[in-house]
């Protein structure tokens, strides 16, 4: 029996985090993928996608949706019985889970992406100025993201065992220092290991492999 579960995959992009949630739980998925093409979505992919053509989208027999962290929270309700990547409605622990699940959006890849849409767009004025008062929130952010790190006892951000958490926050600390959005000439060495570990994960080793994923 075919699965059910569709992943539309953008190459590069925060998809990695669906693909990696669905390994995660242990889901059996297709993967729908296109390669960039000038740096965006092929025209016929967003269309094929729908809604506002930006992924991941994820399709569930009738169900379509998007937002990664929407579709992480859908995912974990629906499928996580166990409640071991989200805990349960209620448990203390959940909100602590969902307030890096959306931090890595609204916060970090937020104050990431000003200085990468500052490069590409701002055509007067000193753009290394602008780019040095944006990162002040970067440096901030991830210097949060470290204290916190330390505090949880283990690898991952609520210890030792892979949450929500590490799958959405990932995706923004690596397009973070790859694309050097704020951290010129700094080192962020707890959360390089941090990186490493979440990599080193044998449903993240699967997920890229499933879907081709560079960034």
């Amino acid at each position: 029996m075919a699965p059910q579960i569709t992943l539309y995959f953008l190459q590069a992009s925060r998809c990695i985090r669906t693909a990696w949630l669905l390994e995660e739980l242990d889901l059996d998925y297709n993967v729908k993928f296109a390669p960039r093409e000038n740096g965006a979505a092929p025209p016929a992919f967003k269309k094929e996608a729908g809604g506002l053509g930006k992924f991941p989208m994820l399709i569930d027999g009738d169900l379509t949706l998007a937002e990664s962290g929407n579709i992480a929270e859908y995912l974990c309700d629906t499928y996580d019985t166990t409640h071991r990547v989200l805990p349960a409605l209620g448990n203390p622990k959940r909100y602590a889970v969902l307030q890096w699940v959306h931090a890595s959006e609204a916060t970090f890849a937020l104050h990431g992406l000003a200085i990468l849409y500052a490069r590409w767009n701002q055509k007067s004025g000193n753009v290394e100025e602008t780019e040095a008062g944006l990162s002040k929130n970067v440096v901030k952010d991830l210097e949060y993201f470290e204290a916190e790190l330390a505090k949880s006892g283990g690898k991952f951000l609520l210890g030792d065992e892979i949450t929500a958490a590490d799958i959405s926050m990932h995706f923004s600390l690596v397009f973070i220092l790859a694309r050097e959005l704020g951290t010129k000439e700094r080192k962020f060495e707890r959360t390089e290991k941090y990186i490493k570990d979440c990599e080193a994960t044998e449903s993240y080793r699967k997920a890229v492999e499933k879907s081709g994923h560079q960034l």
